[in-house]
């Protein structure tokens, strides 16, 4: 399910994809293990590669294969959609987490 924000804002996932690749490019592995530092808990290719297919398809990250490996990047529709990702997180749980500390 797709937001108006351009990620699923649901598991967050996408959101986390995106603002990993706005610090560096990475690979699949690189994004999971990134996840797992975060979470706790490393996703299952089965839960990364679909998100990762459907942000390409979106257009919100492009894939440059090399070798076996392909290296994501977020693309300026991708930025774009960030922004208002990051947006939408800090109206939704800014005062949750404000009100935790």
């Amino acid at each position: 399910m797709k937001s108006i924000y351009g990620c699923d804002m649901r598991g967050m996932l996408s959101f986390q994809i995106l603002w990993l690749l706005s610090k560096k490019t990475m690979h699949g592995e690189q994004i999971a293990k990134e996840i797992e530092k975060r979470r706790g808990e490393k996703p299952k290719a089965g839960t990364i590669y679909p998100a990762l297919k459907e942000l390409k398809e979106s257009r919100l990250i492009r894939g440059r294969k090399s070798g076996k490996l392909i290296t994501y990047s977020l693309t300026e529709p991708g930025r774009t959609a960030l922004r208002h990702a990051l947006d939408y997180f800090c109206r939704s749980f800014g005062e949750i987490i404000e009100e935790s500390r």
